[in-house]
């Protein structure tokens, strides 16, 4: 009676880690994806960062001469 009393503890014990493991596993997939959500966010904000960027050189390439400072500022 005693091997049975070990082998339901170590059962017990198995169940008991194997529901913590699953409870932290679902605990870092929300984690993980939460992540990847912000991490497309901040993606598409970078490609508007960029396009802008190069929007505003472009528009400073389309200066005219009247608008240069002479070089003697």
């Amino acid at each position: 009676m005693n091997a049975e009393m070990l082998n339901e503890d170590r059962l017990i014990d198995l169940e008991t880690r194997l529901a913590y493991q699953e409870a932290t596993l679902q605990d870092l997939n929300a984690v993980v994806t939460d992540q990847q959500l912000r991490i497309a966010e901040l993606e598409t904000l970078c490609r508007q960062l960029i396009d802008r960027v190069a929007r505003l050189g472009q528009d400073v390439h389309k200066g005219t001469a009247a608008d240069e400072v002479p070089p003697h500022y």
